[in-house]
């Protein structure tokens, strides 16, 4: 079976339907040390995945494997997002949702090498797009184990720390850094990474509230961290109305090893276009009844509106200006539609579509869904807005290769 697939060029997804590799048995580490391996086979990384991997398709896909060389089966990736040719630099893609990230810095040029999520749904729709599972918890993942690479990419959730390990440590007379404080929390992971791989620069997002968030001592202490692991930072606070028609605030962290360029990094956030982007822009020509709001919902969210316009709070649904911009889009989208609700000419108000929640975040249209409708608003309510994370990305590449040509690596990316 090998030898016919290996006679011929072979498609990703032709080599799924011939090993009958059902992806929803499969959302786990050993066919993502598969996915890895294969598109990772020739750039020096493979050596990561490839014993795994070798274990996985024995043992779960293929009853016996004859030869260990039989392991990578050439063939095109017919997906949205195949792997880059002939990248500029390589990236990792943690706490990687669906990839909106990864997807605007391989639209940069760069080749992602290591990817992560938690997610099962949210990586059946990364597969369906880049035609690669995405390992699962970052927690449980050895350091060690993660390739090279020159940016570490992650839109890590925003928790508080606790310092009952920090006052431990001082009550035994130890001393402790920052890394230490983090313990516990997800940046903690994206700390300890930092400090045993040295990639060149990192980029991470997260909410704008991040840098209030526990009277802003979460903010001091990420930074604080990411100085004393040896990098110089840049923060900035940006909206993606200047690309999509959303309203969506997100702080964005750059930073650079002080070690490669000696704090004379040449980057600047970009300066964004004007807002021009409608509503009615995004919006699909035909939309199916089931997305608009059925009585007995409408008149809840009316009557929940007006009790709480009553007491002087702002919370209510809102309806959206077609010619304007809408609120954010969260993961609860699912649950009534009601931050952005559609207008609609003797009917009620309707929901957007997953569809429009891709457009909204500026994933294109080729982009697939594979998944419900539920899980949908889920990943794109969560999801990055893909332009604006180009936009930043742009700035910070430009850095890398302004260090990278100079030195004119050896080792060949693939």
């Amino acid at each position: 079976m090998i030898r016919q697939l290996n006679d011929k060029m072979t498609t990703y997804n032709d080599i799924k339907e011939h090993l009958n590799i059902k992806i929803d048995k499969h959302l786990n580490d050993g066919f993502a040390h598969l996915t890895h391996y294969w598109q990772n086979h020739k750039n020096g990384v493979s050596q990561y995945f490839k014993p795994y991997a070798i274990e996985y398709l024995h043992e779960s896909i293929l009853s016996v494997v004859e030869e260990p060389d039989q392991l990578y089966i050439p063939f095109k990736y017919d997906v949205p997002f195949p792997p880059t040719p002939n990248p500029k630099f390589k990236f990792i893609d943690l706490f990687a949702g669906i990839g909106g990230i990864r997807l605007a810095y391989q639209n940069l040029g760069g080749k992602c090498v290591f990817s992560s999520e938690w997610n099962n749904f949210a990586k059946k729709t990364y597969e369906a797009n880049f035609g690669e599972v995405p390992f699962g918890d970052i927690t449980q993942i050895s350091e060690e184990n993660i390739p090279d690479h020159d940016i570490l990419l992650a839109g890590f959730p925003c928790q508080p720390f606790s310092i009952a390990g920090v006052s431990k440590k001082n009550a035994l007379g130890r001393s402790h850094g920052f890394l230490d404080e983090t313990q516990g929390t997800l940046f903690f992971d994206i700390a300890r990474i930092l400090k045993h791989k040295k990639p060149k620069a990192f980029m991470l997002e997260n909410v704008k509230n991040l840098v209030s968030h526990d009277k802003g001592k979460t903010f001091k202490v990420i930074k604080n961290t990411l100085t004393e692991l040896g990098y110089s930072i840049h923060f900035q606070v940006l909206d993606g109305k200047h690309f999509v028609p959303q309203h969506r605030e997100r702080i964005i962290i750059v930073g650079f090893r002080t070690d490669t360029f000696v704090e004379k990094e040449n980057f600047r956030f970009p300066k964004l276009p004007e807002p021009k982007a409608k509503i009615k822009d995004i919006l699909e020509p035909e939309v199916e009844s089931k997305y608009t709001l059925s009585d007995k919902l409408w008149n809840y969210l009316q009557d929940y509106a007006a009790k709480h316009k009553a007491k002087g709070n702002g919370f209510g649904f809102g309806m959206t200006d077609l010619n304007g911009i809408s609120r954010t889009i969260s993961a609860r989208y699912y649950k009534d539609g009601s931050e952005i609700l559609i207008p609609q000419d003797g009917l009620n108000p309707r929901r957007l579509t997953p569809r429009e929640c891709a457009r909204l975040q500026g994933f294109p249209d080729n982009f697939l869904i594979p998944v419900s409708d539920n899980q949908g608003y889920r990943q794109f309510g969560n999801s990055v807005t893909v332009p604006l994370i180009q936009a930043v990305g742009k700035e910070l590449v430009k850095s890398i290769l302004a260090i990278n040509e100079p030195r004119k690596s050896k080792e060949a990316v693939y």
